[in-house]
């Protein structure tokens, strides 16, 4: 039994929730330093603030994504968790902007990024669920425009408030401008109505039609030897025992010198890996291979070119979270000369920087149509790696630019740079993994956009205010720069690798 073809409006309407998902992304990526720096946040505060959104999504994808795999309801088992996430993040727009003081932001951006990722998450699966092999592409890319449609409108809101329908961008000191709530109303409103679109107007298989389907045949995977079970007993020992230690020293070390608290932001996430790879080993030895254990395990088992994307992804992950961090910051002080929150020109600066974020959506939407063209007639590698050293560059100009209307120079190279992240690493892996660990893969892959996160998290602050003076573009600088290490690193994936099950960690 082979699914149904779908027709063009019902993969729109599949699709049609990441236009309010990506809206109010687009609303957090571009106003929250902002808001924060509004309700008194210090420069190398900011981006410890900024940690809930990785590890928001390191905890919570994987989990809806296990429960999602196995919830049947009267609504299917992807849309329950649209309805949810959206109810929750429109909740969390609504306060955000209204929050009375910094601590409350903070936990209302934690809340808005779990809400966001519940609807967010199976979106990605909604499309495997409904479609057939040879019309994925065509939905992947309709998600693609989207959340390019979204970015953009939804970047820009705060902008048009002031601009077209002349509300106000100032505010008194601590007080978050009504073009900014505004922004974030609207966004609540397209987010839940959008959702709701995909809602009513999708469906789904039921578990019987999902299980008849001829590429949902079960393919077993080899079973592991007594000998293999126990090599991965003991390589997970030994990597729990090398990242306790080094997580339990790192930890220590700061507290002992005094040093920057985000510090602890880091080791102590290597810390609970290890922990968890420990547990892991004694669970695997005394109760078989658990959905807990195989995930533990995948880490160390992971397919070569896996293995070579994480490292791109890294470094590309790194350089975007320094721009999300720190392009208000460096646009307002380097290019603007403000740092006075409550002046007419700081705004001014901070509304320009939402028409930024926009114009580097757009383009990556435009641009995402033409990249396959790009790759068959080089290669994806070369693609990436030009992509990304756009993007590097992009970032790097903003310290050479004094004129605000030139940053959008600097944007078309950072939207270049984005249209590839979404879409070429993700077309290298998916020949590189086992079908049958393609679901578990895919979680472990969403890791290394999020470790790149908590690492930024943890140590941009630090280098601002320790080795730049407190000049946030700076960080830019070396966000470009890890960009273009990113692009060079893509030349070592290896883009045709063959995948032997045996080597799966199962």
């Amino acid at each position: 039994m082979k699914k149904r073809k779908l027709g063009f409006w019902e993969i729109w309407n599949m699709s049609f929730g990441f236009l309010g998902i990506q809206f109010g992304f687009a609303l957090q990526n571009a106003n929250t330093s902002r808001i924060f720096e509004t309700l008194g946040a210090q420069v190398d505060d900011i981006p410890i603030l900024w940690i809930a959104a990785p590890v928001t999504g390191l905890v919570v994808q994987p989990i809806i994504g296990y429960f999602s795999d196995r919830t049947w309801t009267r609504m299917g088992r992807r849309r329950p968790y649209f309805m949810v996430g959206a109810v929750l993040a429109s909740i969390a727009l609504c306060i955000m902007p209204n929050s009375p003081s910094l601590w409350v932001a903070a936990g209302m951006l934690w809340i808005m990024d779990a809400s966001i990722n519940v609807s967010m998450e199976p979106f990605r699966a909604f499309v495997g669920d409904n479609l057939p092999s040879d019309q994925r592409t065509l939905g992947f890319a309709m998600q693609s425009f989207f959340i390019g449609i979204g970015a953009v409108v939804g970047s820009m809101m705060p902008y048009i408030f002031t601009n077209w329908l002349g509300i106000s961008n100032t505010a008194p000191e601590g007080i978050i401008p009504d073009s900014v709530k505004w922004s974030f109303y609207v966004g609540a409103i397209v987010f839940f109505l959008a959702v709701l679109w995909t809602v009513i107007r999708s469906k789904e298989y039921t578990p019987e039609e999902m299980e008849a389907f001829d590429e949902n045949k079960a393919v077993t995977l080899p079973e592991i030897t007594p000998a293999e079970n126990e090599d991965r007993i003991s390589k997970l020992r030994k990597y729990g025992v090398i990242l306790t230690l080094v997580g339990a020293l790192g930890t220590l070390i700061p507290y002992l010198l005094d040093l920057h608290k985000e510090l602890y932001i880091l080791t102590i996430g290597l810390l609970t890996v290890g922990i968890l790879f420990l547990v892991s080993s004694w669970v695997r030895r005394r109760k078989g291979r658990t959905g807990f254990v195989i995930i533990m395990t995948d880490l160390l088992y992971m397919p070569d070119t896996m293995k070579q994307l994480a490292w791109v992804q890294f470094f590309s992950w790194f350089a975007l979270f320094s721009m999300w961090i720190y392009t208000t910051q460096a646009v307002t002080g380097h290019v603007y000369g403000t740092t006075d929150t409550t002046s007419q020109l700081y705004n001014d600066a901070a509304d320009w920087v939402t028409v930024l974020f926009a114009i580097y959506n757009g383009v990556a939407a435009l641009v995402a149509f033409l990249l396959p063209v790009m790759a068959r007639k080089t290669s994806r590698k070369m693609t990436h790696l030009l992509a990304l050293c756009l993007g590097g560059v992009g970032l790097i100009s903003v310290y050479f630019i004094a004129c605000p209307e030139m940053l959008i120079l600097s944007m078309v190279g950072v939207g270049i740079a984005w249209a590839s992240i979404l879409s070429v690493p993700y077309a290298m892996l998916a020949g590189a993994l086992p079908p049958k660990k393609m679901g578990y893969y895919m979680g472990v892959f969403n890791f290394f956009i999020v470790i790149p996160q908590m690492v930024a998290a943890t140590i941009l602050g630090f280098m601002v205010s320790g080795f730049f003076n407190g000049e946030p573009v700076y960080a830019l600088i070396v966000g470009g720069l890890s960009m273009i290490l990113a692009g060079l690193l893509t030349l070592k994936v290896n883009d045709r690798a063959t995948i032997d099950l045996k080597d799966v960690g199962h």
